[in-house]
């Protein structure tokens, strides 16, 4: 038994096909003068070549994989990293190969080495292009996945877009891989397919063999190697029962998020690119809770451009419709760092020049982002959300700029929403504690819980060490949320909730009889919480939120939760 990160849930049960790509070495060649044009050529045709099979790919695939594919077609023609890796061709008289893959190597290296999940694994997208020009560069062949004949679980040292993108869902069971993490886009790939995966599982590779017998449960994260035939037995039941659950929860689909006694709220999805708004829908979103933005900025050496991100804005808007969507402005710095914006190392990044800082520090950019989010406000019914805000004065003075940007459309002839909301992500504790004054100055709350943990109880949630000390159930983060929803309603505002806790049925219940308006969470977790919420009664969670805020320790609330949070319905 090997045991992995859980990454898409199901259960699989097949025969391996081992996936093992050739890896080129590549040693740096010094050329001469009147070799540089010949390796420009070589240059210019394997992009070319690459660009075309991508978009080849691309034209097959679904609209998901379309548009992750678009990602890297436009890495691909950014100018920026081009010319860099033809100056060193041109003045390091250096082979086209050596100098395409010593570009790509750093920039993927550069996201690797950060701390946050999602970031460094953007350092797969950049290796899978980078892969993909090389073998061009080299003439060799890529291989491909669109030749698989019969259902086969696969199992490779990792799984890319394009690999994806190439895969026959039908004859895929699940995929196996060495590395990976749940934000990686093997695992935002397999969710959105629904097919079952494992990552990160080390050495899956080297401790399997082509056409071995594999079981395993994509939520549990572990896999079984030539299983006896009860173990295999009871894969197929826990299969069965799982496909009866799903079928249970689709009825929830296209209903609304009530109580049982007919308390409304909304339950939404959290996305990071325009692709995962398609799988919002098929799971019945009622709006995007959470679109980070941060995914525009990212595998690409410069900044995107007001046309390019409005283009990604208004793709989300117009698959919402009339559902809102919340869209958080670039929440970058801390541990999320892109080298063109040439932040400085700091001793600690999650106190320091991130997000809005940087924003209101350099207007420049900021305001890039807002006139493309304006612009796309009149696809759809859409909500600007701040990060990382501490005070009133920054609230007022992200406005002044929105303002300023509306001015600047107007004179352009350029329309845009009035309809729209401006709010903030509640994450800092001085805003939780002063949300009575900025709610004032905003149209509604999205509490951050995932920072907002962490600032509260002095965590750093990625040191393992004290990592038991990050805990949702603190009575002081719980006082904290119930300030917040309070707050927005003395002033007659939403509350809504995007962090991870906003998904935990734990929780859920407790949210609700605080009153909290909106539950925003991963795409697979909304059918859960609406079946949940609509088996609850609102007046009975009022009473027992305000007994368990008034509980001492987190273990006496988790408790107390468990004993008191009633599933009145009938669903």
């Amino acid at each position: 038994m090997l045991k992995g990160i859980a990454a898409s849930d199901g259960i699989a049960i097949g025969r391996v096909l081992l996936l093992k790509k050739e890896i080129p070495v590549i040693m740096r060649t010094v050329i001469s003068e009147s070799e540089i044009s010949s390796q420009l050529r070589i240059l210019e045709n394997a992009l070319k070549k690459s660009i075309s099979q991508l978009k080849a790919i691309q034209s097959e695939s679904d609209e998901n994989m379309s548009l992750i594919l678009d990602s890297h077609i436009m890495i691909l023609e950014d100018t920026e990293l081009i010319n860099a890796i033809r100056l060193k061709i041109e003045t390091g008289k250096q082979d086209a190969v050596s100098a395409a893959d010593e570009t790509l190597r750093f920039f993927a290296d550069m996201f690797r080495g950060m701390k946050n999940d999602y970031m460094k694994e953007r350092s797969e997208d950049i290796t899978d292009i980078g892969y993909r020009l090389i073998m061009n560069m080299l003439g060799r062949e890529i291989h491909s996945l669109r030749s698989i004949k019969e259902p086969v679980i696969i199992v490779a040292h990792d799984i890319t877009p394009s690999d994806t993108a190439q895969m026959k869902k039908d004859m895929v069971l699940g995929f196996l891989t060495d590395i990976g993490g749940r934000t990686s886009h093997a695992a935002i790939m397999a969710r959105s397919l629904e097919i079952p995966a494992i990552l990160g599982l080390g050495n899956i590779t080297s401790s399997v063999e082509h056409g071995d017998r594999v079981c395993f449960d994509g939520s549990e994260g572990t896999v079984l190697i030539n299983p006896d035939d009860e173990s295999v037995d009871i894969y197929s039941m826990k299969a069965v029962k799982l496909q009866k659950e799903k079928e249970l929860l689709s009825v929830f689909r296209d209903r609304h998020s009530v109580s049982s006694d007919g308390r409304k709220v909304e339950i939404c999805a959290n996305i990071g690119n325009p692709s995962d708004a398609l799988r919002a829908n098929e799971y019945g979103a009622e709006g995007i809770g959470l679109y980070r933005t941060e995914f525009l900025y990212m595998d690409r050496p410069s900044m995107p451009t007001e046309e390019e991100q409005f283009q990604a804005y208004r793709i989300v808007l117009e698959t919402m419709g009339e559902r809102p969507v919340i869209i958080r402005t670039l929440d970058i710095g801390g541990d999320k760092n892109l080298p063109y914006l040439s932040i400085p190392e700091e001793t600690n990044p999650f106190l320091g020049y991130r997000a809005m800082r940087i924003f209101l520090d350099r207007p420049e950019i900021f305001k890039v982002q807002l006139r493309a989010l304006l612009r796309a406000s009149v696809y759809g019914k859409l909500r600007i959300m701040y990060p990382m805000i501490s005070s009133v004065e920054e609230v007022r003075s992200a406005n002044l700029i929105l303002e300023e940007c509306k001015r600047e459309l107007d004179a352009e002839g350029i329309s845009y929403s009035n309809e729209l909301q401006k709010g903030i992500m509640v994450e800092i504790p001085s805003a939780a504690i002063a949300a009575d004054l900025i709610a004032d100055e905003v149209d509604f709350f999205s509490i951050g819980t995932n920072d907002l943990i962490q600032y509260t109880c002095a965590v750093d949630r990625m040191n393992e060490k004290i990592s038991g000390l990050y805990n949702p159930f603190n009575p002081a983060v719980l006082r904290l949320i119930k300030n917040v929803i309070d707050a927005a309603h003395d002033n007659g505002i939403w509350c809504g909730m995007c962090g991870e806790a906003a998904a935990d049925s734990r929780l859920i219940p407790l949210y609700l009889g605080m009153g909290l308006d909106e539950f925003s969470m991963s795409a697979g977790s909304m059918l859960k919480a609406r079946k949940l919420i609509s088996g609850l009664s609102y007046e009975k969670m009022q009473i027992m939120s305000r007994d368990a805020l008034k509980i001492k320790t987190s273990d006496d609330i988790i408790a107390f939760l468990a004993e008191n949070s009633i599933y009145d319905g009938n669903a």
